[in-house]
């Protein structure tokens, strides 16, 4: 299998506010919270922290093993190359930290970035923030289909990540699997035996031979904003700021049932991120600006 770039460490950057809260049909809600340090989220140790994980995000693991310890920045700055160019219009923070949610917290690792889906030729999974590979149990997987919102409200959030969803399963090729590959898994693994082991994964040739089950799931990102009206500090002001987190998120379950119960989409594993941003626009213009320019 391939291994993820993201590691479990990615995640002490956060309080765990709800995990894995249940929702309806079995899928699964959690809140991530950074740090809270004078009534304002430690954006800058995320962003430390981002600073390396775009690396593996904008290039395959292809292109991390040809450029060994011998290149020094030249990762770096061919990621940030890229990164630049990606971003050239409202930027893409939300579907970097999906990224690292996903291979740090649900242990799925990369197949396709956004990057390579954005700049392909091939309309397939356009509609996609990203594709990962997610191991259930011995026999079974699952492909993971990302979407990514950051918007000042939570509930605006849910319903177009849902809306984006729906209108992805509608248009989507059903050779997609096939073509996906054929034109891109070789970049994500290059060694010679787990290529085939993805392949009976992923072609149903090798899924029926070797009694492997795959079906496709979706994950989303959605961050929201916060801010602290109170005249609170120290303690008083983290306790009440995980509070309030919590009950944005835990007055949106109704909507995010709502959603999960529309009849197209009742049959697909959801996983679903959820995170508060201080002046959510500000912010991501910062990160992007500051991940592009290292």
């Amino acid at each position: 299998m391939i291994e993820t770039n993201i590691k479990k460490d990615f995640l002490d950057l956060f309080y765990h506010v709800v995990e894995d809260y249940i929702l309806d049909n079995g899928n699964k809600l959690n809140l991530f919270s950074l740090e809270i340090k004078n009534t304002l989220f430690n954006i800058d140790s995320l962003a430390d922290e981002l600073d390396d994980n775009i690396i593996p995000f904008m290039l395959s693991r292809k292109q991390l093993r040809d450029m060994d310890d011998k290149f020094g920045g030249k990762k770096s700055r061919q990621a940030r190359t890229k990164f630049r160019q990606f971003t050239s219009n409202e930027g893409e923070l939300g579907e970097v930290l999906l990224y690292c949610f996903l291979e740090s917290h649900l242990n799925a690792p990369k197949i396709l970035s956004k990057y390579e889906l954005k700049t392909s030729t091939n309309d397939y999974i356009k509609g996609a923030d990203g594709v990962h590979l997610l191991k259930t149990d011995d026999s079974t997987y699952q492909l993971v289909f990302g979407e990514s919102k950051l918007y000042g409200e939570l509930t605006k959030g849910i319903y177009d990540a849902f809306s984006s969803i729906i209108s992805f399963l509608k248009n989507k090729n059903d050779t997609y699997e096939e073509e996906l590959i054929n034109s891109n898994l070789n970049k994500e693994v290059f060694d010679e035996d787990s290529y085939e082991v993805i392949k009976n994964i992923l072609l149903p040739k090798g899924r029926i031979a070797n009694n492997i089950d795959l079906d496709n799931s979706f994950a989303i990102f959605l961050g929201f904003n916060y801010k602290l009206e109170e005249n609170l500090k120290g303690k008083d002001a983290r306790e009440k700021i995980k509070k309030d987190i919590e009950n944005v998120v835990m007055d949106n379950i109704k909507s995010f049932n709502f959603q999960l119960n529309k009849d197209n989409l009742k049959g697909y594993d959801f996983y679903i991120y959820t995170m508060p941003i201080n002046n959510i626009d500000k912010t991501r213009k910062d990160m992007i600006q500051r991940l592009s320019n290292g």
